[in-house]
């Protein structure tokens, strides 16, 4: 009994350190628009969860691109308003 327990402990501990390796392995890198590229030959500057480094992207998008919303924003126009009320001289209430 006491041999399976460790066992079980030993095997918990395995899989709790090669957790965080898969999930990095999924992670989506995102290529980042850069005006000059100062990464060495065969990389080029990418996103990995908000931090810029080198490196090669496995999105074919960068993460700009993929947050932009599909529909076109519609400003709303409002007529400009008065900071003063507009009251006539002698109505009750305007100051």
């Amino acid at each position: 009994m006491m041999r399976s327990k460790a066992a079980f402990a030993a095997l918990g501990l395995t899989l709790a350190s090669l957790l965080p390796a898969q999930a990095w392995a999924d992670a989506k890198i995102y290529a980042y628009p850069a005006a000059a590229n100062y990464c060495p030959d065969g990389l080029q500057p990418i996103t990995i969860a908000g931090v810029i480094c080198c490196g090669t992207p496995n999105q074919s998008v960068s993460y700009h691109a993929m947050m932009a919303h599909p529909a076109q924003h519609r400003a709303k126009h409002r007529p400009a308003r008065s900071a003063r009320a507009h009251c006539p001289v002698g109505e009750k209430g305007c100051s």
